[in-house]
C-alpha cells in the first residue's frame, strides 16, 4: 500500500515538504487511536529478535536513524511501527534553523537522497522536555555542536548537550561525521576526537554519580569517505578511550557511479540510501575484523531490503538503522527485515 499509493502522493511533494507532512499524519493518526493498529500491521515481537548490546536490552535489531525526529517529538509513535529503538537529533545547544532551503533532495534512480540540513533543531533544552514523557523504546541521543560554534570550544557543546540528555536517552551518539556543517569533520582526527571523548567519559562518570544512575554507553558516528588509515584510527580511538561503540556509517560526500540528473547529483551535502548500501557494509566489516571485534556496531547505510540488513549483520554489526530506506520503502521493512533474521536462525 506504502509503495503504491501513499508514496506517489508524496514523492509529488518537495521533499522536506513530504518530510513534514508524513510527521505531522502520525502525530494526527496517533492521536486519534491508530496507534494499536499501527502496532498489528507493522510490529513483530518475538524474544528470539532480542539483544543486550552494550548493556541495554533491545526487543529487536533494527532501529529509526538519526535526523528523522531531530526534536524528539513522534519518538513512541514511530515505534509503533516496529522499531527496536529510535535516535533522536542531532541536537545542538542552541536551536538553529539549518542551511538556507532547498536542502533535501530525493534521487529516484538512484533510490537515494541528498540533505544539507545542517543539524536544524530547536536545541537540546527542548527536545529533553519533550523527552520526559514515558519511553515506548530505547532512545539514543543523538549530539552535536552549533554551526557557529568554533571547533576549538566544541567540546563545551558536546558537554552542554549530554548533561542536558543524561536523565533521558539509553545512550549517546557522537556526531563528528556529518558534511553539512562546515568543519565538523576535522573533529573525526585522532587528537581531538579523543580529546573529546575522554571529557565526554568523564562527565558521564560524574552524572552518574551525582544522579545515582548508571553511565550512559557512548558511540561514536564516523562518515564512509575515512580511509583504511583513518579507520584504524577509529578503531584505536575506541579501544583507548573505551567507548561503547561505533555506529558505521553517516551519509557520503561520494558521487561516483549515480545515474540521477547531473543537476541533482552535484547539489552539496551528504548522500543516503543504495548508493552507500556497499560501501558502509565495508566500513562495518574492516572495523569488526580490524578490531577483533572489540566493540559493537550499529550499521546504517542504505538498507532498503531485509538481504541488506542481512548482510550488515553478518559483516559484524550487531544492530542496524534505517532512514532513507524507510523513506523509499515504508514501514513494512521493518517487519520484513526481523522475520529475515529470524528466518536466517531456524
Amino acid at each position: 500500500m506504502y509503495k503504491f499509493l501513499i508514496r506517489p502522493i508524496l514523492f509529488l511533494l518537495d521533499a522536506e515538504t513530504a518530510h513534514h507532512f508524513s510527521f505531522k499524519a502520525v502525530k494526527v493518526l496517533s492521536r486519534l487511536g491508530f496507534g494499536p493498529l499501527f502496532r498489528k500491521l507493522f510490529g513483530f515481537n518475538d524474544p528470539r529478535l532480542e539483544r543486550e548490546v552494550f548493556g541495554l536490552k533491545f526487543k529487536n535489531p533494527v532501529g529509526l536513524a538519526a535526523g528523522f525526529d531531530k526534536d524528539a517529538i513522534l519518538y513512541n509513535e514511530l515505534s509503533n511501527f516496529g522499531f527496536g529503538f529510535v535516535e533522536i537529533g542531532t541536537l545542538t545547544p542552541k536551536p538553529q534553523a539549518g542551511n538556507p532551503k532547498k536542502r533535501l533532495f530525493r534521487l529516484l534512480e538512484d533510490q537515494a537522497i541528498i540533505n544539507r540540513m545542517g543539524f536544524n533543531n530547536k536545541g537540546v533544552f527542548e527536545a529533553a522536555e519533550q523527552l520526559k514523557k514515558k519511553h515506548r523504546v530505547l532512545i539514543g541521543g543523538n549530539i552535536g555542536k552549533n554551526k557557529l560554534t568554533p571547533n576549538d570550544k566544541a567540546i563545551k557543546d558536546y558537554l552542554i548537550c549530554f548533561e542536558a540528555l543524561f536523565e533521558h536517552v539509553d545512550y549517546f551518539v557522537v556526531n563528528v561525521s556529518s558534511p553539512n556543517t562546515p568543519g565538523l569533520r576535522e573533529l573525526q582526527d585522532k587528537e581531538p576526537l579523543t580529546a573529546l571523548l575522554k571529557k565526554l567519559n568523564k562527565q558521564n562518570a560524574k552524572m552518574a554519580k551525582k544522579l545515582q544512575l548508571k553511565e550512559r554507553p557512548i558511540l561514536l558516528k564516523i562518515a564512509p569517505d575515512l580511509s583504511d588509515d583513518q579507520l584504524l584510527d577509529i578503531v584505536d580511538i575506541v579501544k583507548n578511550t573505551k567507548i561503547a561503540g561505533v555506529i558505521a556509517t553517516n551519509t557520503t560526500i561520494d558521487r561516483k557511479g549515480l545515474k540521477s540528473h547531473l543537476i541533482q547529483t552535484e547539489e552539496k551535502g551528504g548522500l543516503s540510501g543504495r548508493p552507500l548500501t556497499g560501501r558502509s557494509t565495508e566500513v562495518i566489516r574492516f572495523l569488526s575484523e580490524k578490531s577483533g571485534k572489540a566493540f559493537p556496531i550499529i550499521g546504517v547505510g542504505g538498507i532498503h531490503t531485509p538481504e541488506d540488513a542481512l548482510e550488515k549483520l553478518e559483516a559484524g554489526a550487531d544492530l542496524v538503522q534505517l532512514y532513507t530506506g524507510f523513506v523509499y520503502e515504508g514501514p513494512s521493512l521493518i517487519k520484513k527485515i526481523n522475520k529475515a533474521i529470524l528466518a536466517q536462525k531456524s
